[in-house]
């Protein structure tokens, strides 16, 4: 897939040239950065044919600092010490840079900013951070060792700040803004361009894109499953298009990788491919210290930029994290209130959010939420009713409130219905009233009706005197009804 020609107009601004870019994993931001060096290495060879190889380009050689931050040792802050000053000291001696280990990791850096510009006649050297976040991310599960982390970090990259001059062109990717990094505060004019219009598809594919490039593969993969070419990416779609990057470009994106895996292996029903490839340290260290189930990730509506905000480390924002790991994004912007609507980007991430959550509530591990789902779809009734009280057992006591707290417990039984594949609908609306939850497979449709301080008998009579069963008569599927008394 040819991206350069978002490259070329990064590297070609004549307003600025310090950027910054978060995007979920797997998205190519490291596939970017890996460009970008080649450019800025003169490898006109590898570009040949493709968009920025078309253009006025000059294709000249700059030294290139290149961090790659994912991979240093944070299990303590000692050995993160270490790494981070091996990691340094080896990315500026591959730059061309002689390293002196007598002073800290931030001063060579200071240094090797300084030197490499001038041997290259003043011209500036480019500065490339792959995954600047990964350490205060890989650490957020003890707040101390995180803040410690960040502090690092941010002496680091403060180096930058009064060496604008010497530097010609400066990217940083992660997947998340942590505004409090000095990067943000001391380099006034870093230019973010997470949001902008211009770069809203510069990471993923375009149903365009797709249609262009992998026609073949598409095809071939719906003969394999049985489907005819339109319904196929009707349900492609469904299942990995959904990611929206700017408030005002509407284009959608489809997650790389679940492209790649899915046209390489063709399997005959889609699959979660995403979270196969591992979640976002920096989300599962978050989950272990918060309570994410008061988030509706279906109906996030009027959320404002300071939502987004990652600052205080000790007051992160359920929706902030959700959203810049990908499991939000942007489904509609009003510019008069100046508020977003997020939710769930596709069914691959639905079904693996529904999991993780599943798992939070229970606090134990995803795979046996996973089985208890199992226990429901092969009808073991005793075995998914005793999950189900360890399930809530296990949750902090909620309001008191008898309606917020009974959504409480619907939330929590709609997560574990998504991750199995359920279509569920909530407060399910029929002629006589609304059930619970309404919630369908392939192999049956539950409708359940949940009570707080009620017999169960009484759930079953609301069921079948409100008749939430017969928009269901004509099913050949088993249908189940549920009552739940808590």
């Amino acid at each position: 897939m040819d991206k350069t020609m978002y490259m070329h107009r990064l590297i070609s601004s004549v307003n600025a040239s310090l950027f910054f870019v978060s995007r979920p994993r797997r998205f190519g931001k490291s596939l970017t950065i890996s460009a970008l060096k080649a450019i800025f290495q003169g490898r006109r060879e590898l570009f040949e044919g493709l968009a920025i190889d078309k253009t006025d380009w000059a294709w000249e050689k700059y030294p290139v600092i290149h961090f790659e931050f994912n991979d240093v040792d944070t299990t303590s802050l000692e050995r993160f010490d270490e790494s981070l000053a091996f990691h340094v000291q080896d990315r500026l001696e591959r730059a061309g840079y002689s390293y002196n280990k007598s002073i800290p990791p931030a001063a060579n850096f200071a240094l090797a900013i300084e030197s490499l510009s001038a041997a290259n006649g003043g011209k500036g050297v480019v500065i490339l951070i792959d995954e600047y976040d990964a350490p205060v991310g890989h650490t957020l599960d003890n707040i101390e060792v995180a803040e410690a982390v960040r502090a690092r970090l941010s002496a680091l990259y403060s180096q930058m700040k009064n060496r604008t001059g010497d530097i010609r062109f400066m990217l940083m990717t992660g997947v998340s803004k942590f505004t409090k990094l000095s990067v943000f505060s001391a380099l006034n004019n870093i230019v973010d361009i997470s949001q902008e219009d211009g770069y809203a598809t510069m990471f993923g594919y375009t149903e365009e894109e797709l249609s262009e490039n992998f026609d073949e593969h598409l095809r071939d993969h719906a003969e394999k499953m049985g489907k005819s070419y339109d319904d196929y990416r009707v349900q492609l779609k469904k299942w990995y298009n959904g990611f929206r990057f700017a408030p005002d470009v509407e284009t959608t994106v489809y997650n790389p990788i679940s492209v790649a895996y899915t046209l390489f292996w063709k399997e005959r029903s889609f699959k979660a491919t995403w979270s196969s490839t591992g979640r976002p340290s920096m989300l599962m260290n978050y989950l272990k210290r918060e309570d994410v189930l008061r988030v509706d990730p279906e109906k996030m509506r009027g959320v404002t930029d300071a939502e987004f905000d990652v600052a205080e480390l000790r007051n992160l924002k359920p929706v902030a994290m959700l959203f810049q790991a990908g499991y939000l994004t942007i489904k509609d912007y009003d510019s008069i209130t100046e508020s977003y609507t997020l939710g769930v980007p596709d069914e691959e991430v639905r079904r693996d959010l529904c999991t993780l959550m599943t798992g939070v509530a229970a606090n134990e591990t995803m795979a046996w939420a996973g089985s208890l789902g199992k226990k429901l779809l092969t009808e073991c009734w005793d075995y998914f009713f005793d999950g189900l009280k360890s399930l809530y057992a296990a949750m902090a006591y909620g309001p008191k409130e008898k309606r917020i707290h009974e959504n409480s417990y619907a939330r929590c039984l709609s997560f574990l219905l998504a991750s199995q594949g359920f279509e569920f609908t909530m407060e399910a609306v029929s002629s006589n009233g609304r059930a619970d939850i309404v919630a369908k497979h392939p192999a049956m449709v539950c409708i359940f009706e949940l009570k707080v301080d009620e017999p169960v008998d009484s759930a079953f009579k609301q069921i079948h005197e409100k008749g939430y069963v017969e928009p269901y008569r004509a099913e050949t599927r088993p249908v189940w009804l549920i009552a739940l008394s808590f």
